[in-house]
């Protein structure tokens, strides 16, 4: 089996769980709520509901993003990763205000009720799920190398913080101290809404082609100035793609060689950088025919692609 459709699946199989358990937990915390008088609960519940759409969403970028090159789309669909990551982050953006006025509005209302214990164990129960779920996504996310999915964990993460107010709530107005349920809401929205900035931005970076670490275009020019045919690496330039990369490198080889073996090096420096960087989808190799005279122009032209290098980073 291909590895991207092996990689695909094992997005797909996390979010399908992940559906499965929030359609549990949702339900279960709605009828809690209803049942034990909680609005903490309650609201949890609805968390989970809008939980299972934005998963949705995720498995429907995941299929496009898999779909092969095409006439339209000649790169591929990778981006739709970037897209769906980028689209859960707005999600996460508004979950995280809505938290924030909700409970404003409680402590300026001073509403207050006092739910049943079967609310506190909803809650519980909540925290140790979403917990797992944030452990696993995150895990498979980070093996495959799929941001969305990455984001959808801390997705997970900021409910398991939601479902912790609500236990600090709950078990506060039990005790007679209403104010702890919106404090604590105030706190997990702004944690919620930290959360999905840094997703925003990530996925904002991804969609403006952002390049490849310093530190990992360093180690490609290094080590493919060790290959005996390559006089200097002339350029670089490298891409996010979603979960894959594009590079582009511009080297200089012995003008006196043949174009066959000037076709060779070239693969060569192909195979080098796909096995340091194992998500990069394609390598562009240019050829340039090796003019320098003296070592001193030798020197400026080191000194040009390591100056190019330490820019990216700007």
């Amino acid at each position: 089996m291909n590895e991207d459709i092996k990689r695909y699946k094992k997005g797909q199989r996390v979010l399908w769980i992940t559906i499965i358990l929030n359609l549990i937990l949702a339900v279960g915390k709605v009828t809690i709520g209803l049942i034990s008088n909680s609005n903490a609960i309650l609201a949890d519940g609805v968390h989970s509901f809008s939980d299972v759409g934005s998963s949705l969403g995720l498995i429907v970028g995941l299929f496009i993003a898999r779909k092969p090159e095409d006439i339209k789309h000649q790169y591929g669909h990778e981006k739709a990763e970037s897209i769906a990551s980028f689209l859960l982050s707005l999600l996460l953006i508004a979950v995280g205000l809505n938290i924030g006025y909700s409970s404003l509005k409680l402590i300026f209302t001073n509403q207050a009720t006092i739910p049943g214990v079967s609310a506190i164990w909803a809650a519980v129960i909540s925290i140790l799920i979403k917990e797992l779920q944030f452990r696993i996504s995150k895990k498979t996310g980070e093996k495959i190398n799929s941001s969305a999915l990455i984001a959808d964990a801390w997705h997970h993460r900021s409910d398991s913080l939601s479902s912790l107010a609500a236990l600090i709530g709950i078990i506060g107005a039990r005790l007679g101290y209403g104010f702890l349920d919106p404090l604590a809401g105030i706190i997990v929205s702004g944690i919620v809404i930290k959360v999905g900035f840094e997703i925003f931005f990530q996925g904002y970076n991804e969609l403006m082609d952002i390049s490849l670490s310093e530190d990992e275009l360093k180690d490609i020019v290094d080590k493919i100035m060790k290959h005996k045919g390559v006089k200097i690496v002339n350029d670089i330039k490298a891409r996010k793609h979603g979960s894959k990369a594009f590079v582009d490198i511009e080297i200089a080889v012995d003008p006196n060689i043949t174009v066959l073996k000037g076709h060779e090096i070239a693969e060569d420096v192909e195979e080098i950088v796909h096995k340091k960087i194992g998500y990069v989808k394609d390598v562009l190799v240019h050829v340039n025919p090796c003019i320098n005279k003296d070592a001193e122009s030798c020197k400026m032209c080191s000194e040009r692609i390591s100056t190019f290098v330490n820019d990216k980073k700007d």
